[in-house]
């Protein structure tokens, strides 16, 4: 007699094992990054959110390099943008706060803002929180809606049907 269907055998190949899933990454941008206004949106929103985090990490005495260098490894869980875009949301965070300082930062890769920020590194705690408060506050004022001013829209369709 042979075993049961349901019993393993030797030669009848083992079902796959499915893994309980975890959270889904934040989706990407849909298409270019800077052509997608809702993701730019978020990462709008991530920038702000850092800026949070920073002003309320500077709380606990934690260099201001060391928070916004740790950025990019939480940027899907706490930022809800992709990994790979974390470093976007880390360099306008900092040239966001080398800028509220009254210091040109340039591009938010470029060595004045790395100058910039070395130089708020030295300030005290106190200070540094209050120019991390003072960059989220313009950014959220000035930065414009990306979704307002996303791209064009086409003209719109005539309609269908005879025209006289």
């Amino acid at each position: 007699m042979s075993p049961p269907r349901w019993f393993p055998s030797p030669h009848r190949p083992q079902p796959p094992t499915t893994a309980v899933p975890g959270p889904l990454p934040p989706p990407g941008p849909n298409g270019f990054w800077i052509t997608d206004p809702d993701f730019r949106d978020r990462l709008h929103r991530a920038t702000l959110t850092l800026l949070d985090i920073v002003e309320d990490c500077l709380n606990d005495d934690v260099p201001l390099a060391d928070i916004l260098d740790g950025a990019r490894d939480h940027a899907e869980h706490m930022l809800g943008v992709p990994s790979t875009y974390g470093v976007l949301v880390e360099a306008e965070a900092a040239a966001q706060i080398v800028q509220a300082a009254d210091l040109d930062a340039g591009s938010p890769f470029g060595l004045a803002t790395a100058q910039g920020l070395a130089g708020i590194a030295q300030l005290p705690f106190e200070q540094q929180q209050q120019l991390v408060r003072a960059a989220a506050r313009r950014y959220a004022i000035t930065a414009p809606s990306w979704s307002a001013t996303g791209l064009p829209a086409s003209p719109p369709r005539p309609a269908s049907g005879r025209s006289r």
